[in-house]
């Protein structure tokens, strides 16, 4: 029983200090409540449409005009124009009057009539890669469907029926599972959010420590906030604070987010929520053990900056992990975030349940057990250097007498 009411004691003085501090909240509570909003609502528009695009046409033929046509009557494509040369194509270009350049050779209409192949040259703007994508997606429909039309109009001129071209010899059919609008909002929020979950815990955990630090240095290096409890019920007490106030957040931006804006949702809250406490877990480990490096309040800040877009990147949302080198995939293997945002997107994505998912749970149990131990040996290490408090009685404590 005194162990648990240690625990008690740990878990009512974190949540004390996390409540009396504007800057820990303002990363518990304002960061995930807000966060996933913003980012959501500036990718909302899903996909790229009607993107500037300037036409050089060398044929001036029937043939070039219904190609150009074809082009603008995608989603995608708008063509703003025709430029005489390519040198004006280039300065619509340079000028952000275009993002793409159709260039249609002299002898296109000739080739199609004498049944040769013909090419048609392309130049994009590669600043984002999504308008590329769009373009690719565009031009291949476009290329596909001429192609049909020349082929029926070949099989015409030689005294066949039309009916007989039914389609390509191999056509396909795409389905985009987790994502049919191929939107990039329903693509990237699904780990942005996961990410904001472990970035702003980690935060809060590394404010209140500076905040400790600062309070030592005024004190001769004892703090008068501490609570003198046993090193595993400290442990054990601040992450049951941290999971209290994360868990319910997990499944607003989880479950109330993807519903507002209508994104893809395929994952059952029974089965993430489970993965999503491991994570949160894990990562209030980490912070624990984290905070031996945290010596002022303002180094928070430093951690947000510095290792947001590297957790962003070592997460294999934007490059996948097996093409990482061994190194890197070692070091993104320590992250809770990539584990929770793997698992999170194979149940929303793919409809996956909590078994099919162990390859992401495991090791999240696995890294929750080891920063434990970390944070437990770390707490016993530092203890005797003036983290002990000068009474055996927690501010919580006398607060609640």
């Amino acid at each position: 029983m005194k162990f648990f009411h240690n625990i008690f004691r740990a878990w009512r003085h974190e949540t004390y200090l996390v409540f009396t501090d504007i800057g820990v909240l303002l990363f518990f509570f304002f960061l995930p409540l807000a966060y996933p909003i913003v980012y959501t609502l500036i990718y909302n528009p899903e996909i790229v449409t009607e993107i500037p695009t300037v036409v050089v046409d060398r044929s001036r033929t029937a043939e070039s005009r219904q190609l150009a046509r074809a082009l603008d009557a995608t989603q995608s494509i708008h063509i703003t124009g025709y430029a005489a040369d390519m040198p004006e194509a280039r300065r619509a270009l340079a000028q952000k009057e275009a993002y793409g350049i159709i260039e249609i050779p002299a002898d296109y209409a000739r080739n199609i009539g004498t049944g040769r192949p013909t090419t048609m040259s392309f130049y994009c703007d590669m600043s984002l890669l999504i308008r590329y994508r769009q373009y690719l997606l565009a031009l291949t429909d476009v290329r596909m469907d001429q192609t049909m039309t020349i082929t029926a109009q070949r099989v015409s001129q030689g005294g066949l029926p039309t009916t007989t071209v039914s389609g390509l010899p191999v056509d396909q059919h795409a389905f985009f599972m987790g994502d049919p609008t191929q939107g990039f909002a329903s693509f990237i929020i699904p780990g942005i959010v996961v990410l904001i979950l472990q970035q702003s815990l980690l935060l809060g955990i590394c404010m209140a420590s500076g905040t400790a630090a600062d309070r030592r240095r005024r004190n001769n290096g004892r703090d008068p906030l501490a609570c003198h409890t046993p090193a595993v019920a400290t442990v054990l007490g601040k992450a049951l604070c941290h999971t209290m106030i994360f868990l319910p957040l997990a499944y607003y931006i989880l479950t109330f987010i993807p519903h507002m804006f209508r994104l893809p949702q395929q994952a059952h809250v029974a089965q993430y929520m489970p993965m999503m406490l491991l994570m949160i877990l894990a990562t209030s480990f980490l912070g624990q053990t984290l905070r031996i490096f945290v010596r002022e309040r303002e180094t928070s800040l430093l951690v947000l900056v510095f290792t947001s877009v590297v957790f962003l990147f070592l997460s294999g949302l934007t490059w996948p992990r097996y093409a990482f080198s061994p190194f890197w995939k070692a070091v993104s293997d320590f992250i809770p975030a990539t584990w929770g945002l793997e698992g999170f997107i194979h149940m929303n994505g793919n409809g996956a349940t909590l078994a099919d998912t162990a390859s992401s749970c495991i090791p999240l149990a696995l890294l929750a057990l080891l920063y434990f131990l970390t944070a437990l040996a770390l707490r016993k290490a530092l203890a005797p250097r003036g983290l002990r408090s000068t009474t055996n009685r927690c501010p919580a404590d006398t607060r609640a007498d």
